[in-house]
């Protein structure tokens, strides 16, 4: 049986980080399609109106313009089809209201984007190595996803 291929979500407005994030995403071990948004609005019209095919992970920022994580957030945990895609905070955000709202409204995990390069770097390689052997709803039986080896 063939695994399927993840469809990682990044929604970021900074180029700079989306770059950072895009290009250490895509040297992991991981394969992945890899979908950028610039907006919160872009998040929900692409998980609620569009056909985003399973197995799907958005990677969210709380500061973005037309309408920011937090309030993209609650509309994609309110919705009954959209609410099963997993959705990780990423942002440089630490306030610690803002982390306990996110996970009130249902985020299933919150990074603090370092402003170090190398500590970015390693957070994203850590996640994508729990992403190789992580379950993810509508993925692999065994909870793997199309790694290279």
């Amino acid at each position: 049986m063939s695994e399927r291929r993840l469809t990682i979500i990044l929604a970021d407005d900074d180029d700079g980080h989306a770059t950072l994030i895009r290009r250490n995403l895509e040297r992991s071990r991981l394969k992945a399609q890899i979908v950028r948004l610039r907006d919160g609005q872009d998040v929900v019209d692409y998980l609620l109106h569009k056909q985003c095919e399973l197995p799907a992970l958005l990677l969210l920022d709380i500061h973005m313009p037309r309408l920011d994580g937090i309030e993209a957030l609650r509309r994609i945990k309110d919705d009954p089809k959209a609410k099963v895609v997993p959705v990780y905070m990423l942002t440089t955000t630490d306030n610690p209201r803002e982390v306990d709202r996110c996970f009130e409204l249902g985020c299933n995990a919150y990074l603090t984007k370092p402003v170090a390069y190398d500590e970015l770097v390693a957070t994203i390689h850590r996640l994508c190595s729990f992403l190789e052997v992580g379950r993810i709803p509508g993925g692999a039986p065994h909870g793997r996803y199309d790694a290279a080896i």
